[in-house]
């Protein structure tokens, strides 16, 4: 390891602290294993304004504010026609429109959970244990957790303030490390004492002496290797700049990780192609474009997945926006996704289909569509399925 790996490494087990507990394996990076990212968008976002059910009469009389046109080779601003069904929002032209051409995305709509709640917190906690609803017997065990010991040697990692319920329960020590709006690594007395003593009489006392003395030099490091990771494109901003720190993580060190974006709860003035809604989804797919690019020819060894805990009502409300629903649409993107397509059970949008006649209904269990991909990442066994998702049936859509 030379003195700028140590320095790479150093930051992230100094901003992981207390949580990261130190050994010799802290550097450890098993060869060939695939990645597997979690991302949650936290506020349940309109899935019915991503994934445009194109030529549907039903789905303008509903939205007659909110709506997006139908594909338009004359008008940017219309959706982005993906098959005969269903169009993307024309704000991620640039980012996840190509990975789809690449068949690198799929979308799965009509996913959730069974949770009736339509509370945040209940359904967002439903999804982070991975459990049936109806049977949480531990409130704080989460599926990734769960995944993790079933998998030792694969490291993981939340890219968080606090250390997620996903991650939570696992009997071990998982680090938990924010980087957003900030690439400095900052350095405590506390924290400094520990990296020096972990490495005293080594022949990475000089290095880690060097590296704790000069924070300026690490955070400058880390743009560095953003920079050579981006291609020589410019940095995107917001979660963009965040996925590219995470990739440099993700490539080198840790192999599962969990990210939340938040801010979807959109009641009031939520927009189609311009607002909140279409500000947030033009930064999250900045952000994935970025991460995959990011990550080079790993993109190939790498899966996200993508889910909120929630959709939104198909019809507009009064204020202009929409309100807490059911059903929604997951992605899957990688570099060897099977992509290109609209995967899952799915069913004609209309009134009469409506769940409660206001939401899409939920016919993909996230249990068993995440059950089945997870099997594939990691070639797992039912009965580590059934630890990680007790009582699901995994469904392979063949998405990896």
């Amino acid at each position: 390891m030379n003195r700028r790996e140590f320095l790479l490494a150093a930051a992230s087990a100094a901003a992981a602290l207390p949580a990261l507990s130190f050994s010799g394996k802290l550097f450890a990076t098993p060869a060939n294993a695939p990645r597997f990212l979690f991302v949650f968008l936290r506020g349940g976002y309109d899935c019915n304004n991503l994934l445009v059910p194109l030529g549907n009469d039903f789905y303008y009389e509903s939205r007659p504010t909110l709506a997006i046109a139908k594909p338009d080779p004359n008008n940017p601003n219309s959706a982005i026609a993906l098959d005969a069904n269903w169009g993307l929002n024309p704000v991620l032209r640039d980012t996840i429109y190509p990975l789809w051409q690449r068949k690198q995305i799929a979308f799965i709509p009509f996913a959730g959970t069974d949770d009736l709640s339509r509370s945040h917190f209940e359904t967002q906690d439903n999804i982070e244990s991975g459990e049936p609803t109806a049977q949480r017997g531990d409130f704080r065990s989460g599926f990734l957790a769960r995944l993790s010991g079933t998998l030792p040697g694969i490291p993981p990692i939340a890219f968080t303030q606090s250390l997620p319920l996903s991650f939570q329960g696992a009997g071990k020590d998982i680090p938990n490390i924010s980087l957003k709006g900030d690439t400095k690594s900052h350095f405590d007395a506390r924290q400094s004492a520990i990296l020096t003593q972990m490495y005293q009489g080594t022949s990475l006392a000089s290095a880690t002496a060097d590296g704790l003395a000069l924070p300026v030099t690490v955070s400058q490091d880390l743009r560095d290797e953003m920079v050579h990771a981006s291609r020589g494109a410019p940095s995107a901003t917001g979660f963009a700049a965040e996925t590219q720190r995470i990739a440099t993580l993700m490539r080198n060190q840790y192999r599962l990780g969990f990210v939340d974006v938040g801010g979807w709860d959109t009641h009031v003035n939520q927009g189609s192609i311009t607002g909140g809604l279409a500000n947030n989804l033009k930064n999250l797919g900045a952000g994935l474009a970025a991460y995959a690019d990011a990550l080079g020819d790993e993109w190939n060894n790498t899966v996200v997945v993508v889910v909120s805990e929630f959709g939104r009502t198909f019809r507009e409300n009064g204020n202009k926006g929409t309100d807490h629903g059911h059903g929604t649409v997951h992605w899957v993107l990688g570099g060897k996704v099977n992509g290109g397509r609209i995967a899952g059970e799915q069913v004609a949008v209309s009134q009469s289909n409506l769940f409660q006649n206001r939401d899409y209904p939920v016919l993909n269990n996230y249990r068993d569509v995440l059950g089945g991909t997870l099997k594939r990442v990691w070639n797992l066994s039912n009965d580590q399925l059934q630890t990680v998702f007790p009582g699901a049936s995994p469904r392979d859509l063949q998405l990896v």
